[in-house]
């Protein structure tokens, strides 16, 4: 058990980033799907993950054929050839993907001071949610992996590599497929765990109190990527950096514009049906006001 101890606490020392993420996932989950469904996601999501990890460096499956370094097995720990802490990652990786699928798929209000994410159950456990959400968490794979790959470069370390380089600055195309299959398995089981009425939250959390709250999983979501581009840049990879970069402007540029559009589209069915899935468990905005009818000005 010390042992355990000290292997645990090298992961966090080895890794606060990876778990500073995590407690952000933990708030940001909580708000939006309350402590119920996020205490079970976690070894729920980590446990999918670390299969599909065992898999793919026993038979290549579902990524491809890569290997990890155990360069730092006495220094944080480890399951069975799988480091705990790149497991662990799927969960807060997952989680903000499904949720910024949410927002994206959702009527958005900026009003009193507050953001108001107009979901319905229906919208989270869509199937577009579940599409959107997967192909958003291959997108921060296509960012996160080929940095990570230079991990000797910076304090991540080198602790995995490909037997074949791929063709995607080092990284092969099967990955990202594994990336998209484990991202189906991984939004399905936040789906299912949304249909299991006995984990839906009994009263309005105290994180609703902060303004902004529900905005706060797909701000993980840009911190993810952007932090992934600092090291990029930081390590002087200068042309995947600027690739990323492009990659994340176009999409970027027109979520901003669809957000302002649903802004301006907004109408007071959004805010029944929000309500009536998550009016006791969550503020709700105050119905929209008609506008006075127009006075008939017309003169003979």
């Amino acid at each position: 058990m010390p042992e355990f101890l000290n292997l645990l606490l090298g992961t966090v020392f080895l890794r606060p980033y990876v778990f500073a993420f995590l407690a952000v996932y933990l708030v940001a989950a909580a708000a939006h799907m309350g402590w119920r469904r996020t205490l079970v996601y976690l070894p729920l999501g980590y446990g999918i993950a670390w299969l599909s990890e065992y898999s793919s460096i026993h038979w290549g499956i579902p990524y491809g054929d890569y290997f990890y370094i155990p360069a730092t097995i006495n220094q944080e720990l480890w399951l069975a050839g799988v480091p705990f802490m790149d497991s662990l990652s799927y969960v807060f990786l997952s989680y903000c993907s499904y949720s910024m699928a949410i927002f994206l798929l959702s009527p958005v209000l900026f009003s009193q001071g507050n953001a108001f994410v107009l979901e319905t159950h229906r919208v989270r456990q869509s199937w577009q949610t579940l599409v959107l959400g997967s192909f958003l968490f291959v997108f921060l794979d296509i960012v996160i992996d080929p940095v990570t790959l230079h991990g000797h470069r910076w304090f991540l370390g080198q602790i995995y590599g490909y037997r074949e380089i791929g063709v995607y600055f080092g990284v092969p195309m099967s990955n990202f497929a594994g990336w998209l299959v484990v991202g189906f398995v991984l939004v399905g089981a936040l789906q299912m765990l949304d249909r299991q009425r006995l984990l839906e939250p009994g009263k309005t959390s105290a994180l609703h109190a902060i303004p902004g709250i529900v905005l706060l999983g797909p701000v993980l979501y840009a911190s993810i990527l952007f932090f992934n581009v600092a090291i990029t840049f930081w390590i002087g990879e200068i042309l995947l950096a600027t690739v990323d970069c492009l990659l994340i402007f176009f999409p970027a540029l027109l979520v901003f514009f669809f957000t302002l559009y649903k802004q301006t589209h907004l109408n007071a069915t959004c805010i029944t049906r929000h309500a009536a899935d998550f009016g006791k468990s969550r503020p709700v905005p105050a119905q929209p006001r008609d506008p006075a009818p127009a006075m008939a000005t017309a003169r003979p």
